[in-house]
Order: C-alpha cells, then sequence, then structure tokens
C-alpha cells in the first residue's frame, strides 16, 4: 500500500505537477501557486515522508518515488501533466519521464542535477547529509542550509522563511531516503533517451548544483531549451519569482499550443 500523498491543488488550465527539492515541501511553490492558478492547474506534492504526507510504508528508490508522482497523475484522473521539478524534485521528473514518457507531456527542470552518484565525493556528502540531520536535529539542520539555497543578495525574509518550510517539510525517514535515491543515482546515461520537451532553468548564482550541472542536463536531452535566471541561487522559484513564472508558464503554453 502507498503512503497518503498531501497536495495542494489551485487554478484551472494545463495541468502542471510541481515536484519540490530534498529539503522542501509544497510550501516552496508558493510563489507559483499564489500567481499562476489564473492560468494553470498547479498541483504541488509534498513527497513521500514530507510534509504533511506520511511515511513510507517500505523503502522507496528513485524508481519508487517516481511511481508515486505516476500514480498520482493517474488518480487525479489525468490523460498526462507538465512535470516541474526543482532540485531533487527535476531528478524524480528526470526519471519519471524515461518510466512514464506517456504521462509527461514537457518537463521543466529547475536547479537540478543528473544525481549524486557520479562520483564517491558526491555519494559520501549525500550520505553524510543524514548523519549530519540525525544528529543534530531538524531545526540546527535548516539553519546550517537555508543561506546557501539562496543568493548572497536574497532578502533576510527570503532566508527565513526557506528555513521555516525545511523545519516543516524534512523528517526522518523521508529525508533518508531520498538522500539515498540521490546517491545511487546518475542520469547521464538515459538523459538521451528522454522525449518531453524541456525547458531546463537555473539561477545564475545557484552554487549548490550550479549552472553547468543544468547546462550538462540541457545538452543531453535531444529537445531541451536552457534558460538562466539572473539574480536567483538554488530556489530561483521562489528568489526570482516573477522571471520564473514568465518562463514556466510561456512554455507551457506553447507546447500546449505545438501539440493542439
Amino acid at each position: 500500500m502507498m503512503s497518503q500523498i498531501n497536495v495542494v491543488e489551485r487554478g484551472s488550465g494545463p495541468n502542471v505537477l510541481c515536484l519540490h527539492g530534498i529539503g522542501s515541501s509544497s510550501v516552496a511553490f508558493a510563489p507559483q501557486l499564489d500567481e499562476l492558478a489564473p492560468d494553470l492547474r498547479l498541483l504541488a506534492w509534498d513527497a513521500p515522508g514530507y510534509g504533511q504526507s506520511s511515511d513510507p510504508e517500505s523503502d522507496l528508490d528513485l524508481d519508487g518515488f517516481a511511481d508515486a508522482a505516476a500514480s498520482l497523475i493517474r488518480e487525479r484522473a489525468l490523460s498526462n501533466a507538465h512535470v516541474l521539478g526543482v532540485s531533487w524534485g527535476g531528478v524524480i521528473a528526470l526519471r519519471l519521464a524515461t518510466r512514464h514518457p506517456d504521462l509527461v507531456r514537457s518537463l521543466i527542470v529547475a536547479d537540478s542535477s543528473r544525481g549524486s552518484g557520479r562520483t564517491p565525493e558526491q555519494v559520501a556528502a549525500m550520505r553524510a547529509r543524514v548523519e549530519e540531520l540525525a544528529a543534530v536535529g531538524v531545526d540546527e539542520f535548516a539553519e546550517r542550509r537555508a543561506a546557501r539555497l539562496v543568493s548572497g543578495k536574497a532578502p533576510p525574509a527570503l532566508v527565513d522563511s526557506v528555513r521555516a518550510t525545511m523545519v516543516s517539510a524534512i523528517r526522518l525517514p523521508g529525508y533518508a531516503l531520498a538522500a539515498e535515491s540521490m546517491a545511487t543515482t546518475d542520469l547521464s546515461s538515459e538523459l538521451p533517451s528522454i522525449i518531453a520537451p524541456t525547458l531546463v532553468l537555473c539561477g545564475a548564482e545557484d552554487t549548490v548544483t550550479g549552472h553547468v550541472e543544468s547546462q550538462a542536463i540541457a545538452g543531453a536531452i535531444p529537445n531541451a531549451v536552457y534558460v538562466q535566471l539572473q539574480g536567483a541561487g538554488h530556489l530561483a522559484n521562489q528568489e526570482s519569482p516573477r522571471a520564473f513564472n514568465a518562463w514556466l508558464a510561456a512554455y507551457v503554453h506553447i507546447i500546449e499550443g505545438l501539440e493542439a
């Protein structure tokens, strides 16, 4: 039996499924839910083990998280969806597109990566996060990480919001499963098989995954476009929502128009 998944749904129009990062929840998509609801039907999940979703009843790897997203699309009676994934959510979205291509109308991959399984150093660093969380607790963990996720010019209120979202969203074992799903993943070889049209967005000041990694994703997917958002760090959808939302809405409607 699959865990109960909390979904925040807003608006009407083309379906957009929003998959959050490893330290976040549906709350992170407030700038999109608030501003794009008149134009799009947005569904933002709390991943299994996060936020208001229940903990998984069995261990999930990246395939498991991707299959959970696929089940959500089917349960909501959607023939398919544009899938927006931020950071870890982008990794899930990319795997979703290879495992369930019929469910993905387009991909919008923001500040993401090919996974953390590409080098031993990345694997160790990802697994060390779980040890740190278990050792210091979620409040201190969030305090240490929040400011890194935005640019140095981000207002203190945004850093406070990111920190609060982390505290309310993450817990063991969900975070541990997510981290392990990253540590055991390298999508490099499967990106060329993605058939969904893809928009890759990246904050110009993202120092977490970075523009080089986002460019590698865009360069490997046959039908991909790369856009860099000035003045934003890793959480570009929260730090530069006006530009992010403009690109997101325009891309979704371009794809809808091409396939009409």
